[in-house]
């Protein structure tokens, strides 16, 4: 059974001008998405900035709401909850931003930023308290000298582990990672990187984990969904997604990732053309303005999910496609 289950999720959002806040048009952040994630099993959603795959992730966290669709966490449908038993049932996901400065609040300490959760929602004596703020901060690499420095007083990398520290209060068994190391230096990435996959492993956690970076997510995806202007264009293992890409628009993320191999960098290719706009998307394929491979029927008719082997792909190409090294089409 899933820990989490999306079900053709959908999130508008309506701009409005005036003084009378008449809707003057949609944005389609999301547009009928569909994913699940096993517990103890890490979902990374990529995709380029401004595909949707933030949006989706609050709309699981229950801190936008979805337009329609249905999001089932540990058996429920929250849109049957309560706000109460929303509340309540919530408490088992937890969040680690992008931005660790942002996210913590520049006022208070390590200890009471990791303690702010326990004190709202768990009842503990204050010695159990103490014990459990340290053992969170020593489970993610730092240590008693650091409790009562405040942010500032920190490096990016530090930070995050506090951020993450203080998702873990309550032992949450989803953690949702909305790029939690876009903003570090990518020595310090790895780092953090092999934090995440230790604390999963030794806690049982399940990851969804938000991405634009192919590379972040590669050694810790046990799956992988792709994203594009909304939709999800390409959803399977992620070993076998990497290995054999059946999406255009996949391929071409995973060539425009940079590569330490000198001889590999001349093979980079780069999407052409802008992403288009949200609030006026494209008929039929969404991607077809930028695919090399478009055909007629992608100009009219949006693709729906089929299987592919063990992954479901949205796209009108056969099958059998696959691209060769150089981008040229070829069957197989």
């Amino acid at each position: 059974m899933s820990l989490l289950q999306v079900d053709d999720l959908t999130v508008h959002f309506h701009i409005r001008r005036g003084l009378g806040k008449k809707s003057i048009d949609t944005v389609h952040a999301v547009d009928d998405i569909s994913f699940a994630i096993t517990e103890g099993e890490t979902l990374a959603l990529v995709g380029e900035s401004g595909c949707g795959k933030s949006t989706a992730a609050r709309a699981v966290l229950q801190l936008v709401k979805p337009t329609s669709g249905a999001i089932r966490f540990l058996g429920q449908d929250l849109s049957d909850l309560s706000t109460r038993k929303r509340r309540k049932v919530m408490r088992d996901a937890q969040v680690v931003f992008q931005d660790p400065y942002s996210s913590l609040n520049p006022r208070m300490t390590v200890h009471d930023l990791v303690a702010e959760p326990l004190r709202a929602q768990v009842h503990l004596s204050a010695r159990d308290l103490e014990a459990r703020v340290l053992s969170l901060l020593e489970m993610v690499g730092l240590g008693t000298q650091h409790l009562w420095r405040r942010s500032h007083e920190f490096s990016g990398g530090q930070c995050q582990r506090i951020a993450i520290a203080r998702a873990l209060a309550l032992d949450p068994k989803l953690v949702v990672l909305d790029e939690p190391t876009s903003a570090l230096d990518v020595s310090v990435q790895a780092r953090i990187l092999v934090l995440l996959d230790d604390l999963q492993r030794r806690l049982g956690l399940t990851y969804l984990f938000i991405a634009h970076d192919l590379a972040v997510v590669e050694s810790m995806a046990h799956s992988l969904a792709v994203m594009y202007l909304g939709r999800i264009v390409e959803h399977g293992p992620a070993a076998e997604v990497f290995r054999v890409p059946r999406h255009p628009y996949t391929v071409a993320l995973l060539r425009s990732s940079p590569s330490p191999d000198p001889e590999a960098r001349g093979t980079m290719k780069v999407l052409e053309g802008d992403v288009p706009s949200a609030v006026r998307p494209p008929e039929g394929c969404r991607f077809h303005p930028r695919c090399p491979f478009r055909m007629d029927i992608c100009t009219t008719e949006c693709p729906q999910p089929h299987a592919v082997g063990d992954r479901l792909v949205s796209c009108h190409l056969p099958d059998d496609f696959d691209t060769s090294a150089t981008g040229q089409a070829v069957m197989v």
